[in-house]
């Protein structure tokens, strides 16, 4: 095993990280950085996020073997994190729970989100609902038509959605928006951010709350692999990899983070590539982007040799984001994880094979992972293991996929109950039974 103790005291994870932020902000930092630090080991703040996990989200969530996808890829066993089953329909909830008892014990009865996919929003409005907060959400115009399902929940649950209209009118938008209102409102106000990105403590504090995941899988692994007769990865229990998509990359930490100490335990992050790597209309930050500052923290950034963000592309809203965590930049460049990348027809393929296979309807942004993993898996031994975070659930996706696959969808807001044909045949999925 191998000692990992990152970030250090003022947030940095080697060169990247940090807390780059105007000074209006920096009092409210400070004020968020001690709260932070006085309760993540509080016994009592530990016991109430711990029962609300279970009792609340309905954790912990199962560890299910792909069995029907795996036989037909041949080669490794694919396992899937069920993330997709928590209350809300996805590993968002973990996060926004811990980050608004710390509002709470800080006495800001005004929460601001930002939201991409929208399920932070959801997350965010459903804990709000529960605990009597006001409830601001920011999305990017653009998303807030490709995730209409969860604008209405978040609508439904009480929350004020404010639609971005600059910029690409997606999720670094959104977050842009978000900033400006807590700069307006830091008196009252708690900004819960949804990634592992912003400033030091954000991506800390979201890891941590997300690193349940990764405990979870590691208390389950060892008695899953035994039920299944797979002998582990060098030790009972252990994955030959573990395979999370990134954006901001919230899902992936909290899954990759328990995991960093085991070195024979591949990690290995997907990141959107859209239209190809080298089309220039991908959200790749990892593999095409370069150091610089973003949003509060020093990261991988997608930007042009004058250090203007340029503009990014997915077919998922999740990933839309020309940045990702500090974390995952140094976990790039120290080589403890490895990211690739995957297109949107690879991961509408994915969507569609799950679906079909296994009964499992996957958000777009976990479908990367699932693509991923059916490239990788004929590539082993069956008597390895995959283990996929499957961090959302796909209905919030289903007009998307709609719009690009040609079904006819029912129940669309625009549609008024009239069958929609779209242009584009639905793909047959290789390899599915007829």
């Amino acid at each position: 095993m191998i000692h990992y103790d990152y970030p250090d005291a003022r947030g940095h994870f080697g060169p990247y990280g940090g807390s780059f932020v105007s000074e209006t902000l920096t009092h409210a930092i400070a004020e968020l950085r001690s709260a932070y630090e006085r309760y993540r080991h509080d016994p009592d703040f530990q016991r109430e996020f711990r029962q609300e996990l279970v009792h609340f989200v309905g954790r912990p969530s199962p560890i299910y073997h792909a069995a029907r996808l795996s036989r037909e890829l041949g080669g490794a066993q694919i396992l899937l994190k069920r993330e997709d089953l928590n209350h809300t329909g996805a590993h968002k909830i973990n996060n926004v729970i811990g980050q608004a008892m710390l509002a709470r014990r800080m006495g800001k009865p005004r929460i601001i989100a930002e939201t991409g996919a929208g399920q932070h929003g959801v997350a965010t409005a459903t804990i709000c609902a529960r605990y009597g907060l006001t409830c601001i959400v920011y999305m990017g115009a653009e998303d807030v038509k490709r995730q209409s399902p969860n604008v209405y929940r978040m609508q439904l649950l009480g929350a004020t959605v404010v639609p971005v209209h600059s910029g690409s009118r997606t999720l670094k938008d959104a977050l842009n928006e978000a900033l400006r209102d807590w700069v307006t409102n830091v008196g009252n106000t708690f900004y819960i951010i949804g990634t592992v990105a912003g400033p030091h403590p954000y991506p800390t504090m979201v890891r941590d709350f997300q690193s349940v995941i990764g405990e979870e899988c590691l208390q389950q692994m060892p008695q899953r692999l035994a039920e299944l007769g797979l002998p582990g990865n060098g030790a009972p229990g252990l994955p030959d990899a573990v395979i999370a998509c990134v954006g901001g990359g919230s899902n992936a930490m909290g899954i990759f983070y328990p995991y960093i100490p085991y070195e024979a335990v591949r990690l290995i992050g997907v990141e959107a590539a859209g239209a190809g790597l080298d089309s220039g209309h991908h959200a790749a930050s990892l593999q095409r982007g370069t150091p610089g500052v973003l949003h509060g923290n020093r990261t991988y950034v997608l930007q042009n040799a004058d250090g203007q963000i340029t503009e990014t592309h997915s077919v998922s809203a999740g990933l839309d984001y020309p940045g990702v965590g500090p974390e995952h930049a140094w976990l790039k460049d120290s080589g403890r994880a490895e990211y690739v990348g995957v297109t949107d027809d690879e991961a509408l393929a994915a969507f569609h094979r799950l679906c079909r296979t296994e009964g499992i309807i996957p958000a777009l942004e976990s479908s990367h992972a699932i693509a991923y993993a059916m490239k990788l898996a004929p590539t082993l031994r069956p008597d390895q293991t995959l283990l996929v975070n499957l961090s959302g659930r796909g209905d919030k996706d289903i007009g998307t996929v709609a719009d690009l696959s040609g079904a006819e969808f029912y129940c669309r807001p625009s549609c008024r109950g009239q069958a929609v044909k779209t242009a584009h045949p639905i793909t047959p999925v290789e390899g599915a039974a007829a």
